[in-house]
This record gives C-alpha cells, sequence and structure tokens, in this order.
C-alpha cells in the first residue's frame, strides 16, 4: 500500500462516518499531516480519477477510488488482525499505521492465509472506533 492508498482510505472512513464529503482538515487530523499536504494529496488524486473535490465542500471518492480505498482498508484489516491476534502487539493499531505503507499485496494475501478474513472484509470495520470488528481484543477508539 501507498500513501496514496491511506489517503483514499482516510477519505473513504470519513466519509462513512459523516455521511457526506471528508473536509481536508479532518483528513488532514486523520492522517496526521498538514493540510497543505492533504490539500496538495487531493490534487493528484484528483488527477488520477479517483477522488473528486469541491471547494469548501470536501473531497469525494470516485467509484474506482472506492474500490482503491477498500482494498486499502482490507490490507489494513489484515495487518491490524494479524498484528493483535496472531502476535499479541499491543499497540497493533500504531504498529498497523506504520506497515501499511510498505506491506504489499502478496504479503497480505499470504497473512490473510494465517488469520482466516472474515469474507465480508473490509465491512467489518469499524470507522468510529478504528479498528476491525474482528480483533480479540478490547479497543477503544483512539485519542487524537
Amino acid at each position: 500500500m501507498n500513501t496514496a492508498d491511506q489517503y483514499l482510505k482516510a477519505i473513504y472512513l470519513i466519509q462513512e462516518m459523516d455521511d457526506g464529503p471528508a473536509a481536508t482538515g479532518a483528513l488532514a487530523d486523520m492522517l496526521d499531516v498538514s493540510p497543505a499536504s492533504a490539500n496538495e494529496m487531493i490534487g493528484k488524486l484528483e488527477g488520477r480519477g479517483l477522488a473528486e473535490h469541491e471547494k469548501y465542500k470536501g473531497v469525494r471518492l470516485t467509484d474506482e477510488g472506492i474500490v482503491r480505498a477498500r482494498d486499502a482498508l482490507q490490507t489494513y484489516c489484515i495487518i491490524e488482525r494479524f498484528l493483535a491476534n496472531v502476535l499479541d502487539v499491543e499497540d497493533f493499531r500504531g504498529e498497523a499505521r506504520e506497515l501499511e505503507a510498505v506491506i504489499d499485496d502478496t504479503v497480505a494475501d499470504r497473512l490473510d492465509t494465517i488469520i482466516n478474513r472474515n469474507p465480508n472484509c473490509p465491512d467489518c470495520f469499524d470507522a468510529e472506533s478504528d479498528a476491525c470488528r474482528e480483533l480479540e481484543v478490547e479497543c477503544e477508539r483512539p485519542a487524537n
């Protein structure tokens, strides 16, 4: 997964939580980047046909952007569940965020065979708690 995929995933989650376009500020906060950096990436995503940005309204994913975002979310879910359920990593969420940028599809597919992913993934991901519902540990909404 690359940085663009992380942005797509974040936009998708914000859209789901807010039931509308993702505000640039909310996106910047979720990814812990500056609003200028978020705007720059939004422009790139828009140029690739993955997002549509309307000034002062926010950014929405195109159909292709949604597909890519759901793929990225599924990869994140796999990593998070592997770290929490198999390796029992205490800060699984933080580690998953670090690893999602460097784990490729092949590694994610192999991890997937270990965790026995739920077929409805990534719909198992709860944006409010920022965690997969299939985790075997209790999760609280992270403080931002």
